[in-house]
């Protein structure tokens, strides 16, 4: 297994963002990831507008799992609707 840091954007209202953890948290226990660390960094102004919004719901999670998962859940990610941006980054030793 390998450490991961995930950080996702959603959009700022509280039903989609309640609706985006739940997507999030539900992909990561279908596909076996472990969550080592979870921070909720709030509401942002974004550098551009993504989706006619200016503002996001930044999450950051530290994650266990393996490279061939990551490319699972990149793609279940793009599909979902109360997503704007994620983003996975290989956390070096």
């Amino acid at each position: 297994m390998r450490t991961y840091e995930f950080t996702v954007i959603f959009k700022p209202n509280d039903e989609e963002t309640a609706q985006g953890k739940e997507v999030v948290k539900n992909e990561f226990e279908a596909n076996g990831v472990k969550i080592v660390k979870e921070d909720d960094l709030g509401i942002k102004f974004l550098a551009y507008p993504i989706k006619k919004t200016d503002k996001g719901h930044y999450m950051y999670f530290e994650l266990e799992a393996e490279p061939e998962t990551i490319t699972v859940l990149d793609r279940a990610f793009k599909l979902s609707t109360p997503v704007l941006k994620f983003l996975f980054v290989k956390k070096e030793k």
